[in-house]
């Protein structure tokens, strides 16, 4: 539209860009795919922001959120409760692993992430160890955007203009093999390294001032970076030695996009927290979810305990009445186990972009994949900043779109192609996302 920049100013967007070209707008979409303003369809290479799980246009979930509208359209959660809250909260319960049956709602993944971070931090004051309220989290890695998100998140280009920030916050190296500082050779024996990575720097600054570790299950920025074998257990043996909490920061790796409702049950792992947005509606209301364990519950429930946070909108009446729609149509269809039955194939046609001299790693799990851009396959050298800049943003990013494939192009790390598309994706949506790809990749390596 061309009134798109006069008043609207959009999320993480260099406004400048479209100070002479029009605002790509998008309004209808259908199963993988969206249409924009001129009718040009696009296959949703990202599910919106690893969002729409179930893809576009459902009517039911539409419906659901009329029907609750007119009979509850809006109560807190401030010592009231309401029953598409009180059903959406068991109902995740009999889904997560292990004791995690405490369900407090927020409105996305940044205040989910806020709130695991003060829980632990309050927890921790109420079982006699005040001192602990630091975190630890990835290098690269993204958590959010709100104040104590931001700090934990480990993206140095997003956070300079806001410092300084929450203190506290302590990054240790991710588990990006292709690009491994250590046991290049060997996924166990880095696994296992990345993993006491985490051990040493709760050594460093003191193990009764670390509170909790946040980490992604397939880490999302720098191009999905999947945990090496064992990694998991053992953090969580670190984890239990310094009696430190795990977080598993599940805003993208749930709702079946790893191929179960949670990436901790892809992976086998039992966190303390899991932190959740985005797929738990697939977008159609904004609703996000701090779950943790019974045992973090517990210092909550004398007669006069009480966690002091909370947010106007989290569980929301109608987003909750979505959720529990959004669950029904994922129980119906067996949207995870269809992930799993087609996550071999997803992987398998990505992987023949190998034969392109600018394609050096393509890795991911589930319907969650990164392809990693190289200017030398035999040294894995990348693009420097100019470069970079050229290649994603002055080519890449338009061009995909141009070719009616929308998805992430970015250079947060090294430079990546992301794709994650809705879990009803098939092989004709594989071999689409392939073909796009393997002639935009083609030109961007012949404009190098």
């Amino acid at each position: 539209m061309a009134n798109a920049t006069d008043h609207l100013w959009m999320h993480f967007t260099r406004m400048a860009s479209y100070a002479t070209d029009e605002v790509p707008t998008i309004v209808r979409g259908e199963g993988a795919y969206v249409w924009d303003a001129q009718g040009r369809r696009y296959l949703d290479g990202l599910a919106g922001l690893f969002v729409v799980n179930a893809g576009h246009g459902r009517t039911e979930l539409a419906e659901a959120a009329a029907k609750q509208s007119a009979e509850l359209a809006y109560f807190p959660l401030w010592s009231y409760a309401h029953p598409t809250a009180v059903e959406l909260a068991e109902r995740i319960a009999t889904l997560t692993p292990g004791d995690l049956n405490r369900v407090f709602f927020t409105t996305g993944g940044s205040e989910a992430v806020e709130a695991a971070w003060k829980l632990a931090r309050a927890y921790f004051k109420r079982v006699g160890k005040p001192v602990k309220h630091k975190v630890i989290s990835r290098y690269i890695a993204y958590h959010g955007t709100s104040m104590g998100a931001l700090s934990i998140t480990g993206l140095p280009g997003i956070k300079t203009d806001f410092e300084p920030l929450v203190p506290g916050a302590i990054k240790v190296p991710n588990t990006n093999f292709y690009r491994a500082p250590e046991h290049g050779d060997s996924p166990e024996a880095f696994g296992r390294w990345a993993a006491d990575e985490i051990g040493r720097a709760i050594e460093r600054e003191g193990p009764d001032t670390v509170a909790a570790v946040f980490l992604e299950p397939v880490q999302n920025s720098g191009g999905c970076f999947p945990p090496p074998p064992g990694y998991f257990e053992r953090v969580r043996e670190i984890c239990d030695a310094y009696d430190v909490l795990l977080v598993s920061d599940e805003v993208i790796c749930s709702w079946g996009r790893l191929g179960e409702y949670f990436g901790a049950q892809r992976y086998g792992y039992q966190p303390d927290i899991i932190t959740t947005a985005k797929g738990i509606t697939s977008g159609y209301a904004p609703l996000g979810a701090m779950i943790a364990s019974d045992r973090l519950m517990e210092p909550f429930l004398t007669e006069t305990g009480m966690f002091a946070h909370g947010v106007t909108f989290g569980g929301h009446p109608v987003s909750c009445a979505v959720a529990l729609a959004n669950l029904e149509v994922f129980a119906r269809e067996d949207l995870v186990g269809h992930v799993r039955a087609n996550e071999d194939a997803f992987r398998a046609t990505l992987e023949k972009l190998h034969d392109l001299p600018i394609v050096g790693d393509v890795r991911g799990d589930g319907y969650f994949y990164g392809i990693e851009l190289v200017k030398d396959k035999t040294t894995r050298e990348t693009f420097n900043e100019a470069e970079s800049e050229r290649l994603l943003r002055g080519f890449l990013s338009t061009a995909l779109f141009q070719a009616g494939l929308y998805c992430r192009a970015d250079d947060r790390g090294d430079p990546v192609v992301q794709l994650a598309p809705p879990l009803i994706a098939e092989q004709q949506q594989f071999d689409e996302i392939e073909q796009i790809l393997r002639a935009v990749l083609t030109e961007a390596w012949q404009r190098l």
